[in-house]
Parts: structure tokens; sequence; C-alpha cells
């Protein structure tokens, strides 16, 4: 009777006990809001294709919205320390609001995307506006779960797709 009574005890004790609260999942990638949907994004564009004329630069072009996981996940990796060098010596960067893919679809168009599938949409452009990435500028929808060095080598390291 007294090994019942000290088995139920056993059963019951952790049932008693306060439960423990789960902690809240941290993103396992840094986020930032970078997307104006005021902003003149021609104006953005045209400024930043400028510079990298002069500067002997590429510019990658983020078309994303900040209510997008994905677009947020690639600008936070993009303001981190490691991202923000490298990409300040190769690149100029903006980033376009495209809304709900209903805004700024002019300038996917105008360096050869007709149709947003997804966003972030990220292309990466040539100093005089050549589209250099046409095969891999749409694939940046699951941005936010893609490996922090693997988006890092592929912009320190990229190769034009043409």
């Amino acid at each position: 009777m007294r090994f019942l009574c000290l088995l139920l005890m056993m059963v019951a004790a952790p049932l008693s006990w306060p439960s423990v609260r789960a902690e809240t999942a941290v993103p396992a990638h840094p986020e930032a809001r970078p997307f104006d949907a005021a902003a003149d994004a021609e104006a953005a564009v045209d400024a930043a294709l400028a510079r990298a004329l002069v500067a002997d630069k590429k510019v990658i072009l983020v078309l994303g919205a900040n209510w997008c996981h994905d677009s947020r996940g690639l600008a936070g990796w993009f303001a981190e320390p490691r991202f923000a060098a490298m990409l300040e010596a190769k690149y100029e960067l903006v980033y376009v609001d495209v809304g709900y893919k209903d805004r700024n679809l002019d300038i996917a168009r105008r360096f050869g995307i007709e149709e947003m599938r997804g966003t972030p949409t990220v292309l990466v452009l040539s100093s005089r506006g050549e589209l250099l990435n046409p095969r891999s500028a749409p694939k940046w929808r699951n941005a936010a779960s893609r490996d922090e060095d693997d988006i890092f080598v592929y912009f320190d390291r990229f190769t034009p797709e043409l």
C-alpha cells in the first residue's frame, strides 16, 4: 500500500508544479522596416544608378514591403554590420515599397520583371541599369528562412546570370 501511495504521489506531483511558460520565440534573423510607401521610388532608383555609375558599383533593388516577413528579414540582414560593410563597398542599395504588389510595379517592369511573383523580389543591376540576375530575382520570397552565410555569399561573390 505504501508503494502504491508513493507511486500515486509521484504521478500527481508534476500536475501541481507551476506551469513553465514558453519563451517568446526570437526570430532566427534580424528584421528591419525600410520600405517607405510615400517615397519617390523612381527618383531613388535613378539616384542609385547615378551613384553606382560614378563609383563603379552595382545596384541592389529590393522590391518588398514592411508587411512581408521575408522582406523585413532580408532588410534586417542587410542592416547588420557584416552585411552593411560588404554592401557599401560593392553596391548601391535601394528599397522600393510595392505594397501588396499594387504599387511601383512600373519599376519592376522597367528592369524586365513583368510580374511580381512575391516579395521580396531582389534585382541586381549593373550601373547602367541592366538586370544581372533575371533567374534568381524572383526567388527571394523565402529570404527570412535562408541561411545568413548563404545570403552573404550570394551578394559578396555575385556573378551575373547572363
